[in-house]
């Protein structure tokens, strides 16, 4: 099994390297990862200048690009051997709810979702999360049950893991996203009359942490795995709008 492994930290995130030491035993390895922090790039692609990729040690890429960068590269051109699987992160702190929205985490495990095995995208909850061990143990469990009953292709799992020794683990709940109140606002630093400077404002707290919600496992102390699709279509509204777009007037 070839692992193309990325994240949105940077490539000598301690993350990373956690998902390094736990997946190295289930094949061949290689990183592809921003040359710096890069959180909160979601599905970002750079089409607007050319993209730096330079050699870190053995099999490790670091580019000047966004997470999804790195995996469009790895998979269409950079690497000889196509990887069977991308993993990301681990991410330091959580991607719960509506944080897949932001997520770079997520968006370069989405950018694998066309090879034979699921991306994943695995996240350390917590403020200032320590236990990066206890999550590439998770990871490593996951790649041993896929190899013996593979999901479907185009599935990506979107796994967050509470920061605890593994032992402190309560076990593994499959869950659905929930979802966060709104953010606080910006935060306004420098304002004259031609020129202003915000900071976007802390994320809000979980809003729908009810059973079955990834925010209510991790609460628990289980580990959440949430089955994403690339589909973000609202089939349920197909029938209303089909109706409700006869009454849509064209200009002339």
């Amino acid at each position: 099994m070839h692992i193309l492994l990325s994240n949105d930290d940077g490539y000598q995130a301690p993350g990373l390297k956690a998902l390094f030491d736990s997946t190295k035993e289930h094949g061949e390895i290689t990183i592809v990862a921003p040359n710096e922090n890069r959180s909160g790039a979601s599905g970002s692609l750079t089409l607007s200048k050319v993209l730096t990729v330079k050699a870190s040690g053995e099999r490790c890429f670091a580019v000047d690009g966004t997470p999804v960068d790195c995996v469009h590269i790895g998979l269409n051109g950079l690497l000889d051997n196509e990887p069977d699987m991308v993993i990301s992160g681990i991410n330091s702190g959580s991607n719960l709810g509506d944080d897949v929205l932001y997520s770079g985490t997520v968006g370069a495990a989405l950018e694998g979702r066309r090879l034979t095995y699921p991306g994943v995208a695995v996240s350390l909850v917590g403020s200032e999360p320590k236990h990066y061990r206890t999550a590439g143990q998770v990871v490593s469990a996951i790649i041993s049950e896929l190899k013996i009953s593979p999901l479907a292709s185009g599935t990506i799992l979107n796994v967050n893991v509470p920061d605890r020794p593994l032992g402190d683990l309560n076990g593994y709940k499959i869950t659905r996203l929930g979802y966060r109140a709104r953010s606080h606002p910006v935060v306004k630093i420098n304002v004259s009359d031609d020129y202003r400077q915000y900071r976007i404002g802390t994320i809000g707290s979980a809003a729908d942490s009810s059973p079955g919600t990834d925010f209510s496992a991790v609460s628990d102390g289980y580990v959440s795995i949430t089955p994403l699709l690339i589909d973000s279509t609202d089939h349920s509204q197909h029938e209303y709008l089909a109706e409700w777009a006869l009454n849509l007037k064209l200009k002339s």
